[in-house]
């Protein structure tokens, strides 16, 4: 079992929503820094950021249960 980068989400909200996500499809995951993270909330520093982690053999169904994230937010920041 190697655990590899999965996301690494810019707030709280979308963390939450990722890690139901994996729950709802029983994709296993460790969030990196999780607990540290929230000690400075809102400041976006190298040392506090959350990273998900999955197993490599999990990579490419969670990375397709997360795409959608991604996509949403590059429309919306289009236009």
């Amino acid at each position: 079992m190697a655990l590899v980068k999965l996301i690494e989400p810019q707030d709280e909200g979308k963390l939450a929503l990722i890690r139901s996500l994996l729950d709802a499809n029983g994709i296993p995951f460790f969030v990196h820094n999780e607990h540290f993270g929230s000690l400075y909330p809102g400041l976006s520093l190298p040392f506090n950021r959350r990273v998900v982690m999955v197993d490599d053999t999990d990579l490419i169904r969670a990375a397709v249960l997360v795409s959608g994230l991604t996509e949403r937010n590059q429309s919306n920041a289009a236009g």
